[in-house]
């Protein structure tokens, strides 16, 4: 419930502040005076977008504030702990529009988004505008209208849900069917080159062996040779590992007389092992030489063999191994491909069916809804100037069409704004003004059931008078209850139903315009009145306006 609105270089306003208590609130003043200009506040405190143009000009920036005391039962007060913003049971709004168009936004005091404004706001007040009857021809307008308050949240969320489900599993199967990668020529091309490649390819390190076994056969005679020759020389009697012992020997009869001399011992014993040493390995690798033509012939064909898979697959031979990867990934992932599809239509007829039954729970509860909206609305017609007009939410089951997050209903409004004409599309039969006058009614309705705490209206009684803009006022003030309706109104009689009347006026102050609040008592709400009625006060004016005050206080009990 809104309990205070404070508005600072907003439009045309410099300083206002307002404060509201619960039930019927009318707002008049002359035409012009910035009535809607309260309307458009809470419309930006609750998350409407904003421009530069908000900001009064000369200003650096519009501020605005609101607060609301919220009941515990309040979906804004759940939303607000859900959030971690709440404090206590009040919300406090702040906003602020600068004048390059910059905004800025809080809920109790923390900075939040725009967002996140919106999404509060949604609970905290709902907002009816003057040319709202022209949305209700539209089809989400009208399924809004339908769901909206009705006991079937949950069939909503399953159908939602189960909707959802079959259409991720749709849409995984487009996807599969747009990426399996191998038809049936495709398929078999690289089946034959993974195994071609298991076949024949060598890994990287094998085929380096074999590049180095190779080049050792090449050169094979020249280093059989020098092997020989290094194997002699370490082995001659006049060379090597003999002469290097001779020497040791002599030096090491002197070593204990000088240091030098035992040191020049010991490195030559060191390096007749190591000849030693050398010559085994010479000897070893004499052995292991193969020489044979058949065995370079053999290399040679191994290694053109991976020099012309290469050239095949277009990359170096050391790069085979991951051609083998990628073709072989591809087989398996066409391979998942294929199993998957295979599963994923049993999957969808399953998600279908979870749908179709979910959709038709939801709509057999919208039937029901639709009956008793069309009931209510139907009654207020006859008291808005529209005996024997009937309303009608014609809802059809189509359990044919393509699945949707809004289930498998068909909506449409049918009306009948006389008696003995039958109901029909609303666009097509009602009136600008009667489409109008439905409209309101279809919004009482609606708005009876909504949880938002706070209910605005706009001048929705534009064009209706006399004993209907009456029904429209004791209409509102039901409304209200023990909630809260604000109503811009420039009828005297929608106004005289109001608990409490504020008036706004206009007043020109040199080259400024100052826009002021006052909360009416019982004799100027006379005077107000009597001015709604006929534009000039008088006694004979302020007699009807009393008298109209007195009548609507008495169908209150």
């Amino acid at each position: 419930m809104l309990r205070f609105l404070q508005i600072r270089d907003f439009a045309i306003v410099d300083s206002l502040e307002l404060e509201f208590g619960a039930g019927f609130t009318c707002i008049s003043g002359e035409t012009g005076a910035g009535k809607s200009i309260l309307v458009d506040a809470l419309g930006l405190l609750c998350g409407d977008r904003a421009d530069s143009g908000s900001v009064r000009s000369g200003a650096e920036r519009a501020e605005l504030t609101a607060e609301f005391e919220l009941p515990d039962t309040s979906p804004a007060l759940a939303w607000l702990r859900e959030t971690e913003l709440d404090d206590r049971r009040i919300c406090l709004l702040r906003r602020t529009i600068s004048a390059g168009g910059r905004s800025r936004a809080w809920i109790n005091g923390t900075a939040v988004t725009l967002g996140q404004l919106s999404e509060l706001g949604e609970h905290l007040v709902e907002i009816h505008g003057q040319n709202e009857h022209l949305r209700l021809v539209r089809g989400p307008e009208q399924f809004r209208l339908l769901d909206a308050g009705g006991p079937y949240a949950d069939a909503l969320d399953r159908t939602r849900d189960c909707f959802f489900q079959w259409q991720a599993l749709e849409q995984e199967k487009q996807e599969l069917l747009r990426t399996t990668p191998l038809d049936a020529a495709e398929g078999d091309l690289v089946r034959y080159q993974v195994e071609e490649l298991e076949a024949d390819m060598l890994t990287v390190a094998d085929f380096e062996a074999l590049e180095q076994e190779h080049r050792m056969l090449a050169r094979g005679k020249d280093i059989v040779a020098a092997l020989e020759q290094a194997l002699g020389l370490l082995q001659s009697d006049d060379g090597g590992s003999a002469t290097l012992s001779r020497a040791a020997a002599r030096l090491a009869d002197h070593g204990d007389l000088d240091a030098g001399i035992a040191s020049a011992a010991r490195l030559l014993d060191e390096a007749v092992i190591n000849c030693d040493e050398a010559a085994g390995e010479i000897q070893s690798a004499l052995s292991g030489m193969d020489l044979s033509p058949e065995r370079l012939a053999e290399l040679e064909r191994r290694i053109g063999r991976q020099y012309d898979l290469a050239r095949k697959h277009r990359v170096q031979p050391d790069q085979l191994e991951a051609v083998l990867e990628r073709l072989s990934d591809r087989l398996e992932r066409a391979a998942t491909i294929e199993k998957r599809l295979v599963r994923i239509d049993g999957e969808l007829e399953a998600a279908l069916v979870a749908y179709r039954d979910a959709a038709a729970e939801l709509h057999r509860r919208r039937a029901e809804r639709a009956a008793t909206l069309s009931a209510a609305v139907t009654e207020l017609m006859q008291e808005l100037g529209m005996a024997g007009g009937r309303f009608e939410l014609d809802v059809r089951h189509e359990p044919a069409q393509a699945p949707s997050a809004r289930g498998d209903t068909r909506l449409q409004i049918n009306v009948s704004a006389n008696a003995g004409t039958p109901p029909g599309p609303l666009a097509r039969v009602a009136s600008g003004g009667e489409l109008s006058r439905i409209s309101l009614a279809v919004k009482i309705v609606a708005s009876a059931h909504a949880p938002a705490a706070t209910q605005v209206f706009d001048e929705v009684d534009a064009g209706i008078g006399g004993r209907t803009a009456s029904a429209v006022g004791a209409l509102l003030r039901k409304l209200a209850g023990d909630g809260q309706a604000l109503c811009v109104t420039h009828l005297a009689q929608v106004a005289v139903f109001a608990d409490e009347q504020l008036r706004v006026a206009k007043t020109e102050d040199g080259p400024g315009t100052t826009v002021s609040t006052d909360r009416l008592s019982p004799n100027d709400r006379v005077d107000e009145v009597a001015r709604m009625l006929g534009g000039q006060v008088s006694e004979r004016s302020r007699a009807h306006a009393a008298e109209l005050l007195k009548e609507a206080a008495q169908t209150r009990h």
